[in-house]
């Protein structure tokens, strides 16, 4: 588990290019929020995790299996990460902060992630007309 990096997937790099050419700019791992998010949008007060399916158990995922073996290990270390997802957005909006999710799946390809990216991108922009009024 080690050698999985948890910054600069594939996954998010993907979603990073696909925002910045929608003309989103953003910072990275927002050091100073709850749960380090990937992308922030400070002007938009708003956070975006990248999430794995299979490590962040996405439901109905064909990504998010179990493996067979040592399974009182991998259920334990997947309630926890659920539990700590769960825990971190609650921090974030009790901050004022929208907290979007991209999933792994929802990238994989050209047109799934231009899709995920315009659906984000539009609830990014709306979140900030919102918050002006």
């Amino acid at each position: 588990m080690a050698r999985i990096p948890s910054r600069d997937t594939v996954p998010e790099l993907v979603l990073r290019k696909e925002l910045h050419a929608l003309g989103l700019r953003f910072r990275l791992h927002g050091t100073q929020l709850p749960g380090r998010p990937d992308l922030v949008f400070r002007r938009y007060k708003t956070a975006v995790f990248v999430h794995g399916c299979f490590w962040h158990r996405h439901k109905g995922c064909n990504i998010a299996t179990t493996p067979k073996s040592n399974l009182t290990f991998w259920q334990a270390k997947f309630d926890r990460n659920v539990v700590r997802d769960g825990r971190v957005r609650r921090e974030l909006q009790d901050q004022g902060w929208l907290v979007l999710v991209a999933w792994e799946c929802q990238l994989q390809s050209k047109v799934r992630a231009t899709a995920t990216a315009a659906a984000l991108a539009a609830q990014i922009r709306e979140n900030e007309r919102q918050t002006q009024f």
